[in-house]
């Protein structure tokens, strides 16, 4: 009897379910072998339309419109990136990024002349968000950082770039790809939404990009999406024309305060840096811890750091080599070492860059604040730049 009556209270719990009916798979194309560049002669004209693709800081920043699914069942969403220069033999970041849609201010209006940045009275506008008056701004959300490596494609025929090829790779690659999971972000990435890139160029050749979503659907019957939230936080990635470059690390932390208008249920930070500064003993190249604090309380504390880059030097034809022994203290090799062999704060010449993500539990309602600290940071001068990119969001269930 027990049996027959759980049975029946089973498929009146199943009956009332109500059924989701898939969508499918899809792939998006957001770039497809799109010049991105530099060029002067494009600054007053920045909003060029081509493509419904919109050129933003004399070239270096790409944005579309596109319109994406909106799935019941939950999907896996990955980026994949294509990257080859189209002239531009140097190392560069670059930076995937979605505006959200819950701000009424973004990049577009600040590189139409509908917003003028210096309006905000900041040193470094736009890092963080902006409430005031009728104002809502919130950072760009990174999708993917990535480092372009020296010349990978346009110069891996060069005939003058065969002898700088070492013995332990086969040959110059064509092309470089990078590609990630990003199913977390997934609730900025429905209906239309804008994204773009942005790569620190400084050539008219620049480089060629494609840049596809892929939203795979889960095949488990009424596998219901997971309701989840993004809070942008930072980013000092210099998006707009009249942005800086984020020097102010060297002196003093970069902190700010938010409201939870509701509890963050299983709460995740993500934080994604990297140092630049290309002169010898640089940011780029030295070591820096990071002190990361949320409500006064170091949560994470770690110091970014890249080893590894000589595993990259297949994609890196026209990167600079020099003798080991004239170059390193105490190295005696007669061998060349390249510069993209170097070690690097937390990235390498053709790397993608990781997000360290911090759990912060449960996020109670109310005012919050994060601190994110470099303390040995080093000051910008004239002839030696040093900066750095960060960036940080948090994702929480609301369910």
């Amino acid at each position: 009897m027990k049996v027959k009556f759980y049975l029946l209270c089973l498929w009146l719990l199943v009956s009332c379910v109500k059924e989701v009916k898939p969508i499918g798979d899809h792939s998006v194309s957001i770039f497809n072998e799109t010049n991105l560049f530099f060029d002067m002669g494009f600054k007053d004209k920045s909003l060029k339309l081509k493509d419904s693709i919109l050129r933003l800081d004399a070239g270096r920043v790409l944005v579309k419109k596109i319109k994406l699914p909106k799935y019941e069942l939950q999907p896996k969403v990955r980026i994949t990136v294509t990257l080859t220069s189209n002239g531009d033999p140097w190392d560069k970041s670059g930076s995937l990024f979605v505006i959200p849609k819950t701000a009424n201010l973004n990049l577009v209006h600040f590189e139409t002349g509908k917003f003028n940045l210096n309006t905000l009275n900041k040193a470094y506008p736009a890092v963080t968000p902006i409430e005031k008056d009728t104002l809502n701004y919130m950072p760009n959300v990174e999708l993917l950082r990535f480092m372009t490596p020296f010349g990978v494609g346009h110069f891996s025929d060069d005939e003058r770039m065969a002898s700088r090829k070492p013995p332990y790779i086969p040959h110059w690659e064509k092309d470089i790809k990078w590609s990630q999971d990003i199913t977390h972000l997934l609730p900025l990435l429905e209906d239309e939404v804008y994204l773009g890139v942005y790569i620190d160029t400084w050539t008219k050749e620049g480089y060629t990009i494609s840049v596809d979503l892929k939203f795979t659907e889960s095949d488990i019957p009424n596998h219901n999406k997971k309701k989840q939230t993004v809070i942008p936080l930072v980013n000092t990635t210099k998006y707009a024309a009249d942005q800086k470059l984020y020097d102010n690390f060297s002196k003093q932390a970069l902190k700010l305060s938010f409201t939870a208008k509701e509890q963050y249920k299983n709460a995740k930070l993500y934080f994604i840096t990297t140092g630049h500064g290309g002169h010898e003993g640089g940011d780029e190249f030295v070591k820096k811890e990071h002190q990361i604090s949320f409500d006064g309380k170091v949560v994470k504390r770690f110091t970014p750091w890249r080893d590894d880059c000589a595993s990259f030097r297949r994609f890196n034809p026209t990167s600079g080599t020099w003798l080991a022994k004239a170059f390193m203290p105490n190295e005696k090799s007669n061998d060349n070492i390249a510069s993209s062999d170097l070690s690097r704060s937390n990235w390498c010449p053709g790397s993608q860059v990781q997000p360290e993500v911090i759990d912060l539990g449960t996020v109670p309602k109310g005012n919050h604040s994060l601190k994110i600290a470099i303390p040995e940071a080093q000051v910008a001068k004239e002839k030696e730049n040093n900066y750095w990119m960060v960036s940080a969001y948090i994702v929480y269930d609301n369910e």
